[in-house]
């Protein structure tokens, strides 16, 4: 089961489907158990990253993921709008597609992917890339201009 709540309207202005948007990418990601997903305001992302990650400030998303003896439960995820549009506004993506790419990264990271090592970084990111690809959206790195 996923479960998708959304606390703050402007996801919903910026795409009108948003929660048919979410839950086609987590189940994209194919996860083993039951995810919660939050779509939230900075203010509530900051608030967490502070609390549980020591960060205050907010960030595009968060992931929570739950102790083994939760199963079927595998976590939650929290994103914040006002980070994420303007991300998408700086990458020139569509809002669509960064957000799909954001749950996708979240239920990874639930599943137990990582990228702090660049071996890592490099395996998560072809995963993203090919999940992301079977619902029609572009690599998400391509605006990265590393020539």
């Amino acid at each position: 089961m996923i479960d998708i709540e959304v606390e703050d309207d402007a996801w919903s202005v910026s795409a009108p489907d948003v929660q048919d948007l979410v839950l086609r990418a987590a189940e994209q990601a194919a996860p083993p158990g039951d995810v919660v997903i939050l779509l939230t305001d900075d203010e509530t992302v900051r608030d967490l990253n502070a609390r549980f990650r020591g960060k205050d400030r907010p960030t595009n998303v968060l992931s929570f993921p739950a102790p083994d003896n939760a199963r079927p439960h595998l976590g939650d995820i929290v994103l914040a709008y006002g980070v994420c549009a303007v991300e998408a506004r700086e990458q020139g993506k569509p809002f669509a597609d960064h957000l799909s790419h954001l749950v996708i990264h979240g239920v990874l990271h639930l599943m137990g992917h990582d990228h702090e090592a660049d071996d890592e970084a490099e395996a998560m990111e072809a995963q993203e890339r090919t999940l992301l690809a079977a619902l029609g959206i572009p690599d998400p790195y391509l605006f990265r201009n590393d020539t």
